[in-house]
């Protein structure tokens, strides 16, 4: 059920710190409708004036709101500024409204630092200026658009505005540590493997990391202006390439934010394919991540089989949907993949062998000390730490957090499911490592129940495109943690706006802080542990 309570508590002590009577003038309430199959809980909008955003946030801090993520659009005039929230399962979107002539307001920054990095690449992608934000350094912008171009307002161009090659961007104003003995360390963009670029600037004194600074973006593919102007078939085809080993969630919270907004009613057979597609995608990458970590620390043993179990799950994947990681298999209305009862049983006959292995693996990592003298106590990310960055996922749990939205605000068809939640409270490496293990039982189990009460009937329920401009929210929980993605649609079944946040914009930020106290040789193993996407927040 929706928190209604507390969303009226926000609003009565918003109008008690501010003294202003919340009249339809300055603030006023509709409810983003979910489709009846799918999220039980509406998303309460409330639309602020100005002058109420930085109340409203002091507001949300004490009443212990999460910061979920910021997105703006332009609509010529104005310039439409969006933050949601969540409190106990259920959400809250603030709406303002900015004078493009004069784009200023203040920052959530102070209050919520997760939202650091999405002010600053709202700021560089629509101009508008956060006032009292603490870091003013751009985050997206590069040397392909000047300082006084705004990449997703309504006059600037899908192509590049400059011809020819883009220079590096070789002068970001990294943060210099001064001192006896402190050295730094870069490393990246382009690194010793196939993994997407980015910078780390390390200031280090002997071994210890004193300070770690990343530098993301290189890879910048213009997602979100690209969105508009689509079909709902066409985004949810670039949703599925938000980031690739998440293209079973991203695909399905784009498509869940379209099917909301248009109240369109999905088969049960289809959300439960959905849901079996999801955990495939969430098992193959803990086995990957879990390997990497083994590798990073010279456990060749354990790299190896994990890898090994990994590629039996990805041509798994291939014979039953077509595509090793699932690419293009959900669908506005549904999927276009059924699952027969051969490929029903090749998913049960995978999950018995792939259990008997791991009840011997994971034995062999808890027993392996030289395993655990690497990664116990590293890379600690407290409970503190991993509340004020807004980290869930893995991570979040690994720290404490047992938040999961299959549990905590479930979605067809994980609210007809016990959903059991693995929490640990160390939140160092061992801890990220033993969520991993543990979800990965878990998304067997989660899968033996969908498969065996997959209902019959159809896959899909034809698209149509709506008769009005309309909007939505689409909330997933992937492999990494909870996926956000916000589709408006015209009534010509054009994208108006799509904008898809990932966990990673979080869990960056919280490798920043983990690897404090740490040397400089646990940073790989670090990294790894947390694992965030590049290309998910290089939109």
């Amino acid at each position: 059920m929706p928190h209604k309570k507390t969303h009226e508590q926000f609003l009565q002590l918003l109008s008690t710190e501010t003294g202003f009577v919340l009249d339809h003038d300055l603030v006023y309430e509709r409810r983003l409708k979910p489709a009846a199959t799918e999220l039980p809980n509406t998303i309460l909008l409330l639309h602020l004036a100005p002058q109420l955003w930085q109340p409203a946030a002091i507001v949300a801090n004490q009443l212990q709101y999460r910061f979920v993520g910021i997105w703006a659009q332009d609509l010529s005039e104005n310039l439409e500024l969006n933050i949601s929230l969540e409190l106990h399962g259920s959400y809250l979107l603030l709406r303002t409204l900015i004078d493009t002539s004069n784009p200023n307001i203040t920052s959530f920054t102070p209050y919520f630092p997760a939202a650091n990095r999405l002010e600053r690449h709202t700021h560089d992608m629509f101009g508008i200026n956060f006032s009292d934000h603490p870091d003013k350094h751009r985050w997206t912008r590069h040397l392909a658009w000047n300082e006084k171009q705004y990449p997703l307002r309504k006059n600037f161009p899908v192509a590049s505005t400059k011809a020819g090659i883009t220079p590096p961007d070789n002068n970001y104003p990294f943060t210099h540590v001064n001192g006896s003995g402190v050295y730094e360390i870069p490393v990246g963009p382009i690194h010793a493997g196939i993994i997407e670029p980015g910078h780390f600037r390390f200031q280090a004194a002997g071994e210890d990391v004193i300070n770690l600074e990343e530098r993301l973006g290189y890879v910048h593919k213009g997602i979100e202006k690209i969105a508009e102007g689509l079909s709902a078939k066409q985004l949810i085809k670039l949703a599925g390439r938000v980031s690739g080993d998440s293209t079973v969630a991203h695909a399905w919270a784009a498509c869940l934010a379209l099917e909301n907004a248009t109240n369109l009613k999905i088969p049960e057979r289809a959300l439960h394919i959905r849901a079996i597609m999801c955990e495939h995608e969430r098992i193959a990458n803990h086995f990957g991540d879990f390997a990497g970590v083994c590798n990073d620390v010279a456990y060749t043993f354990g790299c190896y089989q994990l890898m090994r179990l990994r590629e039996l799950w990805l041509r798994l994947n291939a014979q039953v949907f077509g595509h090793r990681l699932i690419m293009d298999c959900i669908i506005p209305g549904g999927v276009n993949v059924d699952l027969n009862s051969k490929n029903c049983q090749a998913i049960h006959q995978q999950i018995i062998s792939c259990k008997q292995e791991l009840a011997e693996l994971y034995q062999l990592f808890e027993e392996n000390s030289s395993f655990h003298d690497r990664i116990k106590t590293t890379g600690i990310l407290s409970v503190e730490q991993a509340t004020q960055l807004g980290v869930l996922g893995y991570a979040g749990r690994a720290s404490g957090h047992k938040f999961d939205l299959r549990h905590n605000a479930p979605y067809s068809p994980y609210n007809k499911l016990k959903i059991r939640v693995p929490v640990f409270n160390n939140g160092d490496v061992l801890a990220r490592l033993r969520v991993r293990a543990q979800e990965v039982l878990v998304a067997f189990e989660l899968i033996a129940q969908l498969l065996d009460q997959l209902p019959p009937g159809p896959i899909q329920t034809p698209w149509q495109n709506p008769n009005t401009t309309t909007e939505s929210i689409g909330l997933i929980e992937g492999w990494r943690g909870e996926i956000l993605a916000f589709v408006r649609i015209n009534n010509n079944g054009l994208i108006e706006r799509y904008f898809p946040r990932d966990p990673s914009w979080f869990s960056w930020p919280a490798l920043e802080q983990l690897i404090h106290g740490n040397i400089v040789p646990d940073f790989p193993v670090c990294n790894k542990s947390i694992n965030g996407s590049y290309s998910a927040v290089d939109l």
